[in-house]
């Protein structure tokens, strides 16, 4: 596997919950027109998934529609522990 290379211009890193040497990093190619999500393991890319720029918006809405759903688990647990 590759190791990392510097993020483009407009990405982000993101911590796996389970501890600090996960990673999922974010990358916009912009001459590809291309979406690339890598796992990365300490500095090592495990895997990649590239999303051409139409797909993301589904995403997007797939990830919205999850955290409004999360928001309102959180909400009804707290009235019912009220």
């Amino acid at each position: 596997m590759a190791t990392a290379r510097p993020l483009p211009a407009s990405g982000e890193i993101f911590l796996d919950a389970r501890g600090a040497d996960r990673a999922l990093r974010v990358s916009w190619h912009y001459d590809t027109d291309m979406v690339v999500l890598s796992l990365w393991r300490e500095n090592v890319c495990t895997g990649s998934f590239r999303l051409t720029v139409d797909e993301v918006p589904e995403l997007i809405d797939l990830l919205r529609t999850g955290l409004d759903t999360a928001y309102a688990v959180a909400r009804t647990r707290r009235h019912n522990v009220s």
